[in-house]
């Protein structure tokens, strides 16, 4: 009894940190990408273009943005939290050099405890990461329909809905959130796709 609890715990831990990491990008992303940055976010800065504009860094701000956007849909929609908590590694680790070398008060420290955040997720799942370093084979639990085509199509389209509502903010605003929020709720939904996806029922019918 003692052994479940305490892998209740850790899934509780890990799904907290993954759909807190997931918000906070995703939402740093659009900010960033949307029309005079109105989308909401905890973590910023929204104004990083214009800092590193006269570098010529605008397209790099550009790539980092999307980045954030990506993982942190990744993250959030659960479907593929693990590819984007890997992901998230060397991207929290370039900003993190990027703020350093910026002398950005307190911005390092708060990426410096991201990151940490997001290495004590990868570490909950060793078990299937360490066929990374090592050739023991790693044998999932069952838990949940397995993913099929169908879902993976519905989370695209849902990403796909997400990313467009940055440019389309440009030119209708209140489309723009109802696409972004609609993109995520419908990537969430693939699970509920792989159950009812042709082959399954077909597989399952008498």
């Amino acid at each position: 009894m003692s052994f479940l609890s305490s892998m209740g715990v850790i899934r509780f831990w890990r799904t907290a940190l993954t759909l807190l990491l997931g918000i906070t990008f995703f939402t740093s992303g659009m900010a960033k990408l949307y029309y005079n940055h109105l989308f909401w976010g905890w973590i910023g800065p929204v104004w990083l273009a214009e800092r590193l504009q006269p570098f010529q860094l605008g397209l790099y701000v550009a790539f980092i943005a999307a980045s954030q956007l990506v993982t942190g849909f990744l993250l959030l929609t659960r479907r593929f939290w693990l590819l984007g908590a890997v992901l998230l590694v060397p991207m929290l680790a370039n900003i993190l050099l990027v703020t350093i070398s910026l002398q950005w008060p307190g911005t390092p420290y708060i990426v410096a405890v991201l990151l940490l955040m997001n290495l004590a997720l990868l570490f909950s799942e060793h078990q299937r990461l360490r066929v990374l370093w090592s050739r023991a084979a790693y044998v999932p639990a069952s838990a949940g329909p397995a993913r099929t085509v169908t879902g993976h199509v519905v989370w695209v389209a849902g990403l796909l809905l997400s990313v467009s509502a940055a440019p389309i903010s440009y030119v209708l605003l209140p489309l723009s959130y109802w696409l972004a929020i609609g993109g995520v709720v419908l990537a969430c939904c693939s699970f509920l796709a792989d159950s009812y996806s042709p082959r399954r029922l077909r597989a399952t019918m008498p």
